[in-house]
């Protein structure tokens, strides 16, 4: 294993990641600071975090969710439970990022051909994104124990929960290692390393969720998060699952590298036919995130079964001791409370479409393309019929979903869960259309960095007191809280038409530059 010119290479790996890192951490510690500073707010007294901590601990949903409260009697413990686990989901998709951007984006390119034939070794470039993203994972962890410091919460339960984060940061470093070896396409690398850390929330979700089969959430490292114990009675050798898990992944992923060609992967790509469905511009954009959408579509639809198999037992939450307020408190029925969480993640599809065809134009794909019989305006058309398409199929799959599972379990009034689900798509769209301003505009990570800021807005604005009209620009504070609350049709219409607006100015935009 040689690693020459890794130091050149995490220098410039650094530089490229100037402003994604410290944005994506920002909002992260932002975050956690305001959960942390929000405790005396929130929750006033000892007997009432015990009252509610029990509260959670009894309803499947929100063991599924956040994970379950170990000391009822903690602050920091409440404070956290949604950064616990959730968040630290999150927090996984940046290393995702990081490792795939300069790993298999740069072979797909080919500069990784171009660099390995200089005296940059082979190895090289994976032990640079390594590195750059293990001391990410220690930044982040360092910087969200301070941000709980400064929030009120006990030093040392801050320490243990930082070291919680950066241990999820290692391992999701690793998965995303891994399944970059796996194909040529950094699309479906992509796809793949998403759909490992949802199986892991998921295996995570049914063992603390389900009696007698806790035992499922030691086979998740977020489960670990919870287990490790952070604010009471930490499990110290816990630390060491992170670690060891990190480096078999490391290794394994440098060993299939190794038994592979620069630019190809373990599954060999498959030439596409030369007519038919794939001759056509929207024939290709399916055909090249086929795959992606198909995860996407299975991952949405049994994590709707799941929670929305669990959903009933929360609404018990209404006629028990403090549950009107807790309900309050996380936005109404469960189902509310959950629709919100699966748009923002669903916003990804549409900006990682958009991403790609950004990529496509960058590696010069775009302009032999159009250098066929494809009009700008068409080839425009299909990112985003497929961006905008991909994502309300989503979000109707994830309602679909959500219904059979919460109508299976007895659930009252199911047939509002469809409904309540589609509602969110014109806020989806509204960032898909600034992501196609970013296309438009020759930026690829536009849509990254609006649906950043839209999620800080959201779900900090409230606990930091900021303007009201400061937290309703964000479309995720616009979309009424349907079933919890009454529907209005005003603000979706509202985010539709500067949806469609956006996307006008974009497709503009994209005919009145020169292609890459």
């Amino acid at each position: 294993m040689s690693l020459t010119g890794t130091a050149l290479l995490l220098r410039q790996d650094l530089r490229r990641d100037r402003i994604i890192v410290p944005a994506w951490l920002a909002v992260l510690v932002l975050m956690t600071y305001a959960s942390a500073s929000a405790t005396g707010t929130l929750f006033r007294s000892v007997q009432e975090r015990e009252t509610i901590a029990a509260s959670l601990n009894e309803q499947p949903g929100l063991l599924a969710l956040y994970g379950p409260i170990l000391n009822p009697h903690s602050a920091g413990e409440l404070a956290m439970s949604k950064l616990t686990v959730l968040y630290a989901l999150l927090s996984a998709i940046l290393y995702v990022v990081l490792v795939r951007r300069h790993t298999r984006v740069e072979e797909e390119t080919g500069r990784a051909e171009l660099a390995a034939g200089t005296v940059i070794a082979r190895d090289a470039p994976m032990a640079a994104v390594a590195v750059e993203a293990c001391a990410v994972a220690a930044a982040l962890g360092l910087l969200v124990c301070l941000a709980n410091i400064a929030g009120g919460l006990p030093v040392a339960g801050s320490v243990w929960f930082g070291v919680s984060w950066a241990g999820t940061g290692l391992v999701a470093t690793g998965v995303a290692a891994v399944a970059c070896q796996v194909s040529a396409s950094a699309r479906t690398c992509g796809s793949i390393a998403a759909a490992l850390l949802a199986g892991a929330f998921a295996v995570r979700a049914v063992g603390d969720a389900i009696d007698g089969l806790g035992w499922l959430s030691w086979l998740s490292p977020l489960g670990w998060n919870t287990q490790l114990r952070a604010w009471s009675d930490p499990r110290w050798w816990v630390v060491g699952l992170y670690v060891a898990l990190a480096a078999g992944l490391l290794a394994l992923a440098q060993m299939m590298r190794s038994r592979r060609d620069i630019g190809a992967g373990l599954i060999s790509a498959r030439p596409g036919p030369t007519a038919g469905r794939i001759s056509s511009p929207e024939g290709l954009t399916f055909r090249l995130h086929r795959t992606s959408l198909a995860l996407w579509t299975a991952g949405v639809a049994l994590t709707g079964l799941l929670f929305g198999a669990m959903a009933p037992g929360f609404d018990g939450l209404l006629s028990g001791a403090g549950g009107r307020e807790l309900v309050d408190r996380l936005g109404g029925t469960f189902i509310a409370a959950l629709l919100p969480v699966a748009a923002i993640v669903t916003t990804c599809f549409p900006i990682a479409v958009i991403s790609s065809a950004h990529q496509d134009e960058v590696a010069g794909r775009t302009g032999f393309a159009l250098s066929t019989t494809t009009s700008r305006g068409r080839w425009f058309a299909a990112t985003a019929a497929l961006a905008w398409g991909g994502a309300a199929w989503l979000l109707l799959v994830t309602g679909i979903a959500l219904w059979a599972g919460y109508a299976s379990a007895g659930g009252v009034d199911a047939k509002a869960v469809v409904p309540a689900a589609l509602g969110w798509v014109p806020a989806v769209w509204l960032v898909g259309g600034l992501a196609l301003v970013g296309f438009g505009l020759r930026i690829g990570a536009v849509g990254w960095v609006f649906l950043v800021l839209f999620l800080a807005t959201t779900l900090v604005g409230e606990l930091l007191e900021l303007p009201t009209w400061m937290v309703n620009l964000s479309p995720y504070s616009a979309v009424p809280a349907y079933p919890a609350s009454a529907w209005t049709w005003t603000p979706d219409l509202v985010l539709t038409a500067l949806a469609l607006s956006i996307a006008g100015g974009a497709w503009w935009l994209f005919g009145r530059r020169d292609i890459s």
